[in-house]
């Protein structure tokens, strides 16, 4: 069923093709109201328009919070053409069909982004507009709304094929994106509010994101995904450019966003993190980008195969030929010269993304994850181990070079899935391992994991002999501690809290291991 349009008001903030659709429709006898900016920018391209204030007889007043707020605007929209009672109250007061509405918000969420204060905030809530939009939306029957200017060539290229009328299609789907519109405005205005009141967990949860990418497919080919971007973005893969190379999967996406967290937790020395089915399988830190890479590689060359690569600097030309070398999903980066990117141009099908920045690690925003009928929402672990906030509580302290190992562990640890067991020496993990359901199986697997790399590597020493090792929470037994023992750590990292934790301190004291607690543990779920 088509919609014939014959008037047309428009309100929008946001002026991007507006004089351009304003022509559009008077070329097709479109009558046009508007109001304020929008009502000078068509009169001033020679565009006949009349002010909402003549339509309606009644003017603007209080700041213009009052204009469309009145009944032959909403009248002439809310009005249902095929009920004879509807156009006869519409007859009786005088009230015209207004057929199509194109009108975008005041800018909120932009006010907000910018910092401004409490009352520039309020006054950029827009009442009229999104009272117009629903109702439009509402009586899409008849009434073409229009929230987004990059559906104006869509909208006039259907009236120039159907003698000045839209589809009920078409009105449908514009409708659709209308409600989402004024969703997606209440929800940003809920939560700056919330926010203002220091409410970090309101009583109604509103969640709003902007459609980025329809996926191919979800973690498994018979799952449907999507990516969505909310507002607020952190640098990483809302934010990146992507260079080159395939589509993103949803597990690319997954995997690249662990990547670049993970290594945006180091930004005194460069450094590089490979990452695997959202874990790391090798992370370092180096004099350079390059030298980070290599150390990073080679704590587990063969899970890196097909990973995802993520750098803390400005990508070079020498780091990228040797990623080049490998087969690697993504890579990712603050940013990348011209030589870097040149050398990965003949790598079609690596996506590189560059972010613009880095992720900051002390920042608590909020992470939501779904479960069947509900939501969890809670604060980034944003948590940070400093060196003044280890106790040491062995005989043996920690050697200078032990504590920076340590905390570089402690820091890789966090971004592991637990249980975590994490082992490093000389700034670069040597064995992780991840996942498992009892601590000592993943300290096991971490060092079983580094004896296959000294292996494959011709070497002849064990490279955790030396190492010191991170758990992300305590052991509930010494039987963790000893298999690390076992493996050649000579330093412990750990929140402590355990029933047993003179238990498992006596076993350090008893092998000679450095031992030190955080307070803080790092569970990955």
């Amino acid at each position: 069923m088509t919609a014939r349009i014959a008037r047309a008001l428009i309100s929008v903030s946001d002026k991007t093709g507006l004089v351009a659709f304003a022509q559009a429709l008077h070329a097709q006898g479109v009558e046009i109201l508007s109001t304020g900016g929008s009502a000078k920018a068509i009169e001033a391209a020679g565009i006949p328009v009349t002010e909402v204030a003549s339509h309606t007889g009644f003017p603007e007043i209080m700041d213009g919070r009052v204009k469309t707020l009145h009944p032959k605007i909403h009248g002439g929209l809310l009005g249902r053409r095929s009920v004879s009672s509807h156009m006869q109250a519409m007859t009786d007061h005088d009230i015209a069909p207004i057929d199509l509405v194109a009108v975008n918000l005041y800018p909120f969420e932009e006010t907000v982004a910018k910092g401004a204060d409490f009352d520039t905030c309020i006054e950029n809530i827009d009442i009229g507009g999104p009272g117009m939009i629903r109702s439009a939306a509402k009586n899409h029957e008849s009434v073409t709304v229009i929230v987004d200017p990059a559906d104006y060539d869509h909208v006039i290229a259907e009236m120039q094929a159907n003698d000045g009328a839209t589809s009920l299609e078409t009105r449908r789907a514009l409708a659709a994106r209308a409600y989402a519109r004024t969703g997606a405005y209440d929800a940003a205005i809920s939560s700056w509010f919330a926010g203002q009141l220091g409410e970090t967990f309101p009583q109604r949860l509103n969640v709003s994101a902007e459609l980025k990418q329809t996926l191919r497919y979800g973690e498994n080919p018979h799952q449907e995904a999507a990516f969505y971007v909310s507002g607020k973005q952190r640098p990483g893969v809302a934010t990146a450019n992507q260079l080159q190379g395939k589509e993103l999967s949803f597990n690319n996406l997954n995997d690249t966003d662990a990547a670049f967290e993970l290594v945006s937790e180091f930004a005194d020395k460069p450094a590089v993190a490979i990452i695997k089915h959202a874990n790391p399988c090798g992370v370092a830190e180096g004099d350079t980008l390059l030298d980070a890479y290599h150390k990073a590689l080679s704590c587990d060359p063969v899970s890196a195969f097909g990973g995802i690569i993520a750098v803390n600097r400005t990508l070079d030309s020498a780091t990228a030929d040797e990623i080049a070398k490998l087969f690697a999903e993504v890579v990712i980066a603050p940013d990348a010269d011209d030589a870097a990117r040149a050398a990965l141009a003949g790598k079609k099908n690596l996506r590189v993304l560059l972010t613009g920045g880095m992720a900051d690690p002390k920042q608590a925003d909020m992470t939501l994850r779904s479960l069947a009928g509900g939501y969890l929402l809670q604060n980034r672990d944003a948590g940070r181990i400093e060196r003044d906030d280890l106790k040491v509580v062995t005989k043996r302290t920690p050697s200078a070079q032990e504590l920076d190992d340590l905390l570089f562990a402690f820091r890789v640890g966090k971004h592991v899935k637990s249980n975590a067991i994490v082992y490093v020496k000389d700034g670069k993990t040597v064995g992780i391992g991840a996942g498992q359901m009892s601590r000592v199986d993943s300290s096991r697997i971490a060092a079983w994991k580094a004896e296959e790399a000294t292996k494959n590597a011709g070497e002849t020493e064990l490279r955790t002999k030396g190492s010191v090792v991170s758990s992300d929470a305590f052991f509930p037994f010494a039987d963790g501690l000893l298999a690390a023992v076992k493996a050649g750590a000579t330093a412990v990292i750990q929140p402590g809290g355990s029933m047993r934790d003179e238990e498992v301190i006596a076993a350090a004291d008893e092998h000679g291991i450095a031992m030190v607690f955080t307070g803080m543990r790092h569970f990955r779920h």
